[in-house]
């Protein structure tokens, strides 16, 4: 690959940058006095909520501010050039040869109308002039190098025939084609599989080591970027208010807000009834509205007044460490090492008796082949769910955890009666419901059995204020003898999820992420739920609002000693929350037990697989380093045997090929510990765990 040039000093200076839309009715600031420095062969992290400005400076950076972006201040050099001053033409040989971007919806960089191949040889034809066989070589390079499978395959094919992590990797492929000096990755990974995430974020680091490639890797995840950067710069509407290597922002972080997002995360160990997460208070303000001051100061806890809400704020260095600055007057005053203020703690609601018992659930979705291949008119199973057994009790929480296709919102629609079982038994109470559609439940049913979706704003009717929506599902809930009572019971749902009063009047559109979700879940608890299924509540959600959410999960359930089913695939919230996991791969359960038992070896492979690929915002924690090989099959063409074994890293343990002729036997280890797979005992003995602590 043609090497370019060596550039010693900074490849990416951005001082005292502001940038500004411009609307009809006023300015909008969106960053402002931002400064940042990357080195050759660097990775940045870029850190923040969403609306802080993370997106908005990588694309002053691409000069692609669109038409009513202007930079209004400061300056942004890349390789000591300032990017303002370059015409149209000299940006247009800069991006893509020499500045490449990697966006989050990989299929939004992809052409569905054109081949793999011929996408990726049209960078270097167009940059450098190559002819088409030394570009089709170069491509045939790239796509070895981000590790897909057979690569002349994936050169021949479109990109609707790639799965999302195949597509991620060609876009990566994309980028790296003209071997920039600069690549900007904004949140790369977060429409991914977690461990598709980690062999993705694994890639990117070699890559980056092999080519010597600089990066500004923006994320909302700081586990993430523990793991792929050297820096980190933490942005809280439109400022920096923190810079430092990963080391010094971690362990010795200088600004209220970096506390304030750590603490808002489960790390392992944390237990939600004796340290609960601490939400940061307030809401995030719009560029608009921004205090006097600290842009931070009406949520911080360290805030003087007189002091903090005066001029503007600049970043000052801290002593002693590596390029590490704040943005805080206070910084030397506070004690940073004081113990947290605890929250109080919350006794634990007793696990009372078996609220819902599943036996041999199964699932299956006919497919006619011709509606999907344009063959005859035989038909296709989609196994979704197969043989799903288990119980859950009065005021447990029950983690359900897989990756996409696993079945596990097939199993949630089931439940609630959106769709109905092909076998086996649901019973709610001793009164099975596996059969019965939603329209045919009688209302105490469905009243008893609830759900949480993932997105808040799916999920509210947009021409309906928020107090009449909780109103119309107390009404289909047969609650209360008339609007008075039933306008009396939703101000009490509003003020359990902790909703100001006046939200009744509000419509959805006027109500943040976070405020929308609390409506949902006063929704779900309308008629005091037995069941709720919380699919995957918090995702959409940021870091500090994920906490008060799951806070307030937690507080409504030991109130009203509601069963909770919560979906999820992020297992550092499903370690601090649940009290039994069940994780799920293609369908079936490859382990069931208590959180200690999966959370400890001995594990399935899988499980092993998914907490390695779990990211952990900790420099503490030591975790043993698993990537799983190939991606997820699909449930319409499963593979013979066990459904993991294409994947699986521990196979070659098992004489015989078993594996793949036989799917194996749940079988029993501890208590309630089950496990579906053909190691032996011996072998699962001698398991190491995944994450450890390093003593203090």
């Amino acid at each position: 690959m043609a090497q370019k040039e060596k550039y010693d000093g900074p490849i990416l200076e951005i001082d005292k940058l502001s940038i500004s839309f411009f609307t009809r009715l006023r300015e909008i600031p969106a960053v402002m006095d931002f400064s940042c420095t990357v080195r050759p062969g660097e990775a940045l992290g870029l850190v923040g909520e969403s609306g802080c400005g993370k997106s908005t400076v990588a694309l002053g950076v691409m000069q692609d501010l669109g038409v009513n972006g202007r930079v209004v201040g400061g300056s942004i050099k890349f390789k000591g050039r300032d990017l303002n001053d370059m015409s149209q033409e000299e940006l247009r040989d800069i991006r893509g040869s020499e500045i490449a971007m990697i966006y989050q919806e990989p299929m939004a960089s992809l052409n569905p109308a054109m081949k793999i191949g011929r996408q990726l040889m049209e960078v270097p034809m167009i940059h450098e002039g190559l002819g088409e066989k030394e570009a089709y070589a170069r491509a045939l390079e790239v796509v070895t190098d981000v590790r897909l499978p057979d690569p002349k395959r994936m050169l021949d094919s479109y990109p609707h025939q790639l799965s999302g992590g195949q597509q991620q990797r060609i876009v990566i492929a994309m980028a790296l084609m003209a071997n920039p000096s600069l690549l900007i990755l904004d949140e790369p990974t977060t429409a991914l599989d977690v461990t598709v995430e980690a062999a993705v974020v694994e890639l990117v680091k070699d890559l980056g080591k092999k080519y010597g490639t600089s990066m500004l890797f923006i994320s909302h995840n700081l586990g993430l970027v523990l793991e792929t950067c050297d820096r980190l710069c933490v942005m809280y509407s439109g400022e920096a208010v923190e810079r430092g290597s990963i080391a010094d922002v971690f362990d010795e972080m200088q600004h209220p807000y970096t506390q304030a997002l750590f603490r808002s995360i489960p790390l392992p160990g944390a237990d939600k009834n004796a340290r609960p997460l601490v939400a940061i208070p307030g809401n995030f303000p719009l560029p608009h509205e921004r205090p006097q001051g600290c842009n931070f100061g009406p949520r911080c806890d360290y805030f003087e007044a007189g002091r903090c809400d005066q001029g503007d704020i600049l970043m000052e260095n801290v002593p002693g460490n590596d390029r590490h600055a704040t943005r805080c007057l206070r910084f030397k005053e506070i004690d940073w090492n004081a113990p947290i203020q605890a929250a109080e703690t919350k006794e634990k609601g007793e696990v009372g008796d078996v609220v819902l018992k599943m036996d041999d659930l199964k699932k299956y979705y006919e497919v006619s082949a011709n509606a999907l291949f344009g063959s005859s008119g035989e038909k296709k199973v989609v196994k979704a769910n197969e043989t799903l057994s288990f119980e859950a009790r009065e005021s447990e929480t029950l983690a359900i955890v897989g990756e996409s296709g696993c079945g596990k919102s097939t199993f949630a629609k089931v439940l609630m009666g959106l769709e109905t079982a092909t076998e086996g038994t649901i019973m709610l109470d001793n009164k099975s419901i596996g059969s019965t559609p939603i329209q045919e439940r009688d209302t105490k049913t469905v009243a008893d059995v609830q759900m949480v979706f993932q997105n808040p704003f799916d999920t509210l009717n947009p021409s309906m204020t928020v107090g009449r929506q909780i109103m119309r599902a107390l009404e289909l809930f047969g609650i209360g003898n008339n609007d008075d009572e039933r306008r009396e019971r939703m101000l009490k749902l509003l003020d359990l999820v902790k909703l100001p009063r006046a939200f009744a009047d509000r419509m959805p559109r006027q109500l943040s992420g976070g405020q929308k979700q609390r409506v949902g879940i006063a929704r779900a608890f309308a008629g005091d739920a037995r069941i709720v299924v919380a699919d995957e509540p918090v995702s959409a959600l940021d870091v500090s609002v994920q906490a008060a959410v799951t806070d307030l999960l937690m507080e409504i359930q030991r109130e009203h000693k509601t069963t909770l089913l919560f979906i999820s695939h992020d297992l550092s919230i499903v370690r601090y929350l649940s009290d039994r996991v069940m994780v799920m791969y293609l369908g079936h359960v490859v382990e069931l037990g208590s959180t200690d038992q999966v959370f400890a070896p001995p594990y399935h492979p899988y499980t092993e697989a998914l907490l390695s690929a779990v990211p952990i915002a900790d420099t503490s924690v030591e975790k043993k380093h698993i990537v799983l090989e190939g991606d997820i099959p699909s449930a319409m063409n499963p593979p013979p045997g066990c459904p993991f074994q294409t994947r699986c890293n521990w196979k070659s343990k098992v004489a015989g090929g078993l594996c793949e002729k036989e799917v194996p036997p749940t079988r029993t280890l501890a208590e309630g510990h089950q496990i579906k797979c053909h190691l032996s005992d011996a072998d699962l003995a001698n398991m190491e765990p995944v994450i450890k602590i390093a003593a203090e």
